[in-house]
C-alpha cells in the first residue's frame, strides 16, 4: 500500500496531458521507445484525428526511487467541458492530481473547473506548467498565477515539457513524494469507475480496489444490480491489458464479470461485500432522437448504443418512433460535441449510420394538468400557463484585448453578466445564459471573436421562464411532428421562413400544387408554393377548332383540383435527412 500511488492528470483541452503522459511511459519503461506512438493512451482512432482526449484510460508504471520499488497508477483523462463526467469519476478513484498548464496559453476556463473539481474530491494537487521548450516570455506570470490558485510557493509548481521530457522525472518524483499512498478499507469493496463489452468475456469492469483483494475463478457480486458472478479473468493496464494473479487494494485494474448482459452493469457499482457511495449521475442537457438508415437496423442501433452506454454511462437512451423514419431511439447527451462523437462512433465501430433530429434540450412545461418535462417538440403542449427553459451558469476566461468583443455576444445569445474577475492579462466573465443558446454555435462565436484565446466552462444552474413557441410544419395541409422545433417567439417568424424556403428546395415538385405552411404564435408564419408539374394534354392536337385544346385544358385544371383536395405529400428519409443537415 505504502509503494502505491494513484492519480490524474487534469487540464484544459489542448494543454498537453496526453503528451506528458507519453513522456511518462517512457521514462519509467512502460512503452519502449520503437512502439511508441504520439497520444499513446488515446486508442480510439477519433481520438487521435480530432486531437482530443474523449475516455479516460488508465496506465500502471513502475518507477524505483531512493532504492524502493513504486507502483504508479495514472488516468489520463478529457480535457473538453463535455466530458466532466469521465473527469469526476476518475477523481473518485485516486489520492492526487497533476493539474496541467500551458505556459502559453496560461490558465484557462476548464482548469479552473478542474481544479475545483479535484479539490472538492479531497485530492492532493501538483501543479505542473507544460511546454517550458518554446521560452514563453509569460512563463513567471502563468507561474505565479497558478501558484496562486493553488495557493503555494512558485517553487512547488514543476516545470516540464511534454515535448522534450525535460522536467518529467522530477515530476514523477514529485507524485511519489506529494501524493499519499491509498488507506486501507474495510471488507471487499471494488469501486466501477469505467467498463467495456467483451465479446468473450462479456463484460470488463474498470476497478480501483478499496479494500480486500479480488482473483479469477471467484465468487463476487455487484451490489447495486444484486447479481452473482464468477470472475473470468482479473489484470492490469500495462497499458493493454495484462492478466493478473489478483488485485490488491490501492491497486486499479480490470475484473471481467462474464456477464453479457450490458443493462446488468452500472458505472459506480460496487463488487463486493459493503457498498461505496458511488457516483451522482450525470444530468443530460442535449436530447436528439437517433433512427438508423436502413430500417432493418432497429435492433443493431439498440444492441450498439446499449455497449456505447457500458464505455459512456452519462448517456441515456429510450425508445421513439417516426411517421417518417420508423422506430429509433431519444438519447440524451451532455453537449452537442458529446452527441457528435457517440454518432461518429456508431458509424465506425458498429459500422451504422443513423439520421439524427434537431438537437433540442428540455423544457419545464406547467399545464392545468400540473408539470411535466418536455424533452421533444413534438410533445410540447399547445396550452400551457408557463414555460421555464434550463439556464447554466457559465465562465468565460479572456484576454483582457478582446473583453469587449466577448461581452458583445450578451445579447445575441441572452446572456446576463453577472460580474468579471480580473487575473493578471486575463478576465473571467461569470454569466448565466439559457442552454439552448449555448449549445447552438456559442463555442463557435466565442472562439472568433476572441481570435481562439477565450475559453469557457459551465454547469447546469436550474430554469427560468421562457418565451418560446412551437413551430409546426405542415405539407399540403398536413403536419410534418418531426420537423416540429422550439424557438424563441421573437425569432419566430424568421426561423419559420427559413424552414419554409429550404422545404421549398428540396421538395419534388407533384402533378398538383404543394403549399408549405409553418404555423407558429397561433398563425401561420411563413408560406411557400411548390408549383405544379405540367403537362401538356394538348401535344398530339394539331390544326382545328381550338374549343378542343379549351375543354382538355378544362379537364386538366378540375383533375388538379381534386389532386389538390386529396393529395397526400410523402417526405422521403433522404429529404428529411437534408433537411436536418441544414
Amino acid at each position: 500500500m505504502k509503494s502505491v500511488r494513484n492519480f490524474v492528470i487534469i487540464a484544459h483541452i489542448d494543454h498537453g496531458k496526453s503528451t506528458l503522459a507519453d513522456r511518462m511511459l517512457e521514462m519509467t519503461d512502460t512503452v519502449v521507445k520503437r512502439q511508441m506512438k504520439p497520444q499513446y493512451l488515446d486508442a480510439m482512432e477519433l481520438e487521435r484525428e480530432r486531437g482530443i482526449t474523449i475516455k479516460m484510460t488508465p496506465v500502471r508504471m513502475a518507477y524505483s526511487y531512493k532504492s524502493e520499488d513504486y507502483e504508479l497508477n495514472l488516468i489520463d483523462t478529457p480535457g473538453h467541458s463535455d466530458f466532466g463526467y469521465e473527469v469526476s469519476r476518475a477523481l473518485t478513484a485516486v489520492e492526487g492530481a497533476v493539474l496541467l498548464v500551458d505556459a502559453t496559453q496560461g490558465l484557462q476556463a476548464q482548469t479552473l473547473a478542474n481544479y475545483e473539481a479535484a479539490k472538492l474530491a479531497g485530492l492532493k494537487i501538483i501543479g505542473c506548467v507544460n511546454k517550458i521548450d518554446l521560452n514563453p516570455s509569460d512563463l513567471e506570470n502563468v507561474i505565479e498565477d497558478l501558484s496562486k490558485l493553488l495557493n503555494c510557493n512558485k517553487e512547488d509548481i514543476f516545470k516540464v515539457s511534454a515535448k522534450t521530457g525535460e522536467g518529467v522525472k522530477e515530476l514523477v518524483e514529485g507524485v511519489i513524494k506529494k501524493i499519499p499512498p491509498p488507506e486501507r478499507g474495510k471488507g471487499k469493496q471494488a469501486l466501477i469507475f469505467d467498463s467495456i463489452y467483451d465479446d468473450h468475456k462479456g463484460i470488463v469492469a474498470y476497478v480501483r480496489i478499496f479494500s480486500g483483494s479480488f482473483k479469477a475463478k471467484e465468487s463476487a457480486k455487484l451490489i447495486g444490480a444484486n447479481r452473482q458472478f464468477i470472475a473470468k479473468e482479473v489484470g492490469i493496464f500495462t497499458p493493454e491489458t495484462k492478466v493478473a494473479e489478483e488485485l490488491s487494494e490501492g491497486e486499479i485494474g480490470y475484473i471481467a464479470t462474464g456477464i453479457k448482459d450490458p443493462g446488468v452493469l452500472k458505472i459506480g457499482d460496487t463488487i463486493g461485500d459493503i457498498p461505496l457511495p458511488g457516483y451522482t449521475p450525470p444530468n443530460p442537457v442535449v436530447f436528439v432522437s437517433l433512427y438508423p438508415e436502413e430500417g432493418d437496423k432497429y435492433d443493431d442501433l439498440q444492441s450498439a448504443l446499449n455497449k456505447l452506454r457500458l464505455m459512456d454511462s452519462s448517456i441515456t437512451i429510450e425508445p421513439d418512433y417516426s411517421e417518417v423514419l420508423g422506430r429509433g431511439f431519444k438519447a440524451g447527451f451532455l453537449g452537442r460535441l458529446h452527441f457528435e462523437i457517440v454518432t461518429t462512433r456508431l458509424e465506425r465501430e458498429f459500422g451504422l449510420s443513423v439520421v439524427t433530429s434537431f438537437p433540442s434540450v428540455a423544457y419545464k412545461v406547467t399545464t392545468k394538468q400540473g408539470e411535466k418535462i418536455i424533452e421533444s417538440p413534438k410533445d410540447f403542449p399547445e396550452e400551457y400557463i408557463k414555460v421555464e427553459e434550463p439556464v447554466v451558469s457559465i465562465r468565460i476566461m479572456s484576454p483582457k484585448e478582446y473583453l469587449g468583443k466577448v461581452m458583445s455576444l450578451r445579447g445575441f445569445f441572452k446572456m446576463s453578466s453577472e460580474q468579471t474577475e480580473s487575473l493578471e492579462d486575463n478576465v473571467i466573465i461569470k454569466a448565466k445564459m439559457p442552454l439552448a443558446e449555448l449549445v447552438s454555435d456559442f463555442d463557435d462565436k466565442l472562439k472568433s471573436v476572441s481570435l481562439g484565446y477565450a475559453s469557457f466552462s459551465y454547469s447546469f444552474f436550474g430554469y427560468q421562464p421562457a418565451n418560446v413557441t412551437k413551430l409546426e410544419v405542415l405539407v399540403a395541409e398536413e403536419e410534418v411532428p418531426g420537423l416540429t422545433r422550439i424557438v424563441y417567439k421573437d425569432e419566430a417568424p424568421r426561423a419559420a421562413r427559413k424552414i419554409a424556403e429550404e422545404l421549398k428546395n428540396l421538395l419534388p415538385r407533384a402533378l398538383f400544387v404543394q403549399a408549405i405552411q409553418v404555423k407558429g404564435l397561433g398563425k401561420i408564419l411563413a408560406r411557400e408554393n411548390i408549383s405544379a408539374l405540367k403537362k401538356d394534354v394538348t401535344g398530339y392536337l394539331y390544326g382545328g377548332d381550338r374549343t378542343r385544346k379549351e375543354k382538355l385544358w378544362k379537364k386538366q385544371k378540375r383533375g388538379k383540383k381534386r389532386l389538390k383536395q386529396r393529395g397526400k405529400v410523402t417526405i422521403s428519409p433522404e429529404i428529411f435527412k437534408e433537411l436536418l443537415k441544414k
